[in-house]
């Protein structure tokens, strides 16, 4: 601005000085070019050339650590922003999913089932399965299955004997498991007349009401007792499930336990 005003108006270096607040010294001050920002652009440009994938920290730390030079990180960033080498973020590319389908709020017992299964541990560190099965309509827990290994004759057989106290479920939801995909289960089911659904891959919401009750399983009891055998492990289970659909709250059901809103409903 001072230059300006004594390159236009005959305005004197010492009254320009004077009204922009500004030294004679360092109006008259030249910047002098600085050798190494020169020797610094050339690393930069060099390094970037060479490694495309190299972005400034690599860069700085090559020149700091493998090369030895001392210069002062903000003084390379600024240079290397004034050169526009900052490398190009690709970003993710967003999978295009399909819309997941609506969960199916039953009206009527044994109108769909959902089965699932979990895992544990023995006291020794043996595995263990779970084999779980709700009806969806009153959330009421209709067995537990607890054995080392669990092939889908035992699903077929632990779901005849709920069948035969409890009736036959119009549709069973389940996921792609191994034992519910199998052609053992397909055909039990095409014979007993039962509609096998199978949610989407990557789509446990689909399964939600059995997932819920997974989880309350595992807090309420797998997660707070180590057993050391099977059989104490299904006895145990056994007694929960009595408690759970008579004795425990379901907030799902406005507080009702899932009998109390089975009785309800007949």
């Amino acid at each position: 601005m001072a230059r300006k005003a004594v390159e236009k108006t005959a305005m004197s270096i010492r009254q320009a000085c004077f009204w922009f607040s500004l030294s004679r010294g360092a109006y008259r001050y030249e910047p002098s070019p600085n050798r190494d920002n020169e020797i610094i652009a050339d690393w930069l440009i060099r390094l970037t050339e060479n490694r495309r994938n190299w972005g400034f920290g690599l860069c700085f730390l090559y020149l700091r650590n493998v090369k030895g030079y001392r210069w002062n990180h903000k003084r390379v960033y600024r240079i290397y922003r004034q050169l526009e080498l900052n490398l190009r973020i690709k970003p993710k590319k967003r999978l295009t999913r399909e819309k997941p389908k609506p969960l199916m709020t039953p009206e009527k017992i044994n109108q769909s089932w959902s089965m699932d299964f979990m895992h544990d541990q023995l006291l020794d560190g043996r595995s263990v399965r779970l084999f779980n099965v709700l009806d969806d309509y009153n959330r009421e827990g209709l067995g537990i299955e607890v054995d080392f290994f669990l092939p889908a004759p035992r699903v077929i057989r632990a779901l005849d004997r709920i069948i035969e106290w409890r009736g036959k479920p119009q549709s069973i939801r389940c996921d792609n498991g191994p034992e519910y995909i199998g052609e053992s289960l397909k055909q039990w089911a095409k014979k007993r007349r039962i509609e096998l659904i199978h949610i989407q891959p990557g789509k446990p919401q689909q399964n939600a009401y059995i997932e819920r009750y997974n989880r309350t399983v595992r807090y309420d009891w797998l997660a707070q007792h180590l057993f050391d055998s099977i059989e104490r492990m299904q006895n145990y289970a056994a007694d929960w499930l009595w408690h759970y659909n008579h004795e425990r709250p379901n907030m799902a059901l406005n507080g009702l336990t899932p009998i109390q809103h089975l009785t309800q409903a007949v």
